[in-house]
């Protein structure tokens, strides 16, 4: 699990395929690797990748062909910036929010705009992603933590303070810009709960039919 809290930003140093699935290795930056061993998770643009190699300050992940298709991590190019968080500890704070670095899907930067000393940002998503998405909610772009302004359609609102823009790679995102997108685990597991009764009751009803010969 992860907070959403922006650790370090690293680079992509490369992105190539490995048989039918793809070998990440990152330039971590700032971020202290001494406590990190082989099989430990980071979050790579919010998409939690699992550590396969060390080698200094660079690390390798592995991604596979779902991961590709269910993100933007195909966008990457060697150089790219990328914000980066280990998990965390249960002795930490949560300072954002609960993330699981499971990519629900990709957004776009549709407008940007400055507001006052923020930057107010509007993204697009899918429309299976937006009925998660509530003014006032959490979401998490890029592996940051962000609380939603405003919603409309398809369409989502954060305004971006001066700090969150200069440690994460927010502050450098133009129009255009793909995205992933994490959205609340609650609004998930609402959904579910909800689906449940609905099961059970069709459960029911073709238990009855069944039982009295019409089905």
């Amino acid at each position: 699990m992860f907070t959403g809290i922006i650790q370090a930003i690293g680079s992509v140093v490369k992105l190539q395929q490995s048989g039918s699935d793809w070998r990440l290795t990152i330039d971590s930056g700032e971020l202290d690797l001494g406590d990190v061993t082989l099989g430990d998770s980071i979050a790579v643009n919010g998409c939690c990748l699992t550590v396969v190699d060390i080698q200094g300050m660079n690390f390798d992940a592995d991604v596979s062909t779902e991961s590709m298709r269910c993100t933007a991590l195909a966008e990457f190019v060697s150089g790219g910036r990328v914000n980066l968080e280990k998990a965390m500890l249960a002795s930490g704070r949560l300072g954002g929010h609960i993330v699981s670095g499971h990519v629900d899907g990709v957004g776009t930067l549709i407008h940007s705009e400055a507001d006052g000393n923020s930057e107010k940002l509007v993204f697009e998503v899918p429309l299976e992603l937006a009925r998660y998405i509530a003014a006032k909610g959490s979401i998490c772009i890029d592996g940051t933590s962000l609380t939603v302004n405003e919603v409309s359609g398809i369409n989502f609102t954060v305004n971006v303070i001066p700090h969150t823009q200069t440690e994460t790679i927010i502050g450098e995102y133009c129009v255009g810009r793909k995205v992933n997108l994490e959205v609340d685990l609650v609004a998930r597991y609402l959904e579910r709960l909800s689906q449940g009764n609905e099961l059970q009751q069709n459960t029911i009803d073709k238990d009855f039919l069944t039982k009295h010969g019409f089905v």
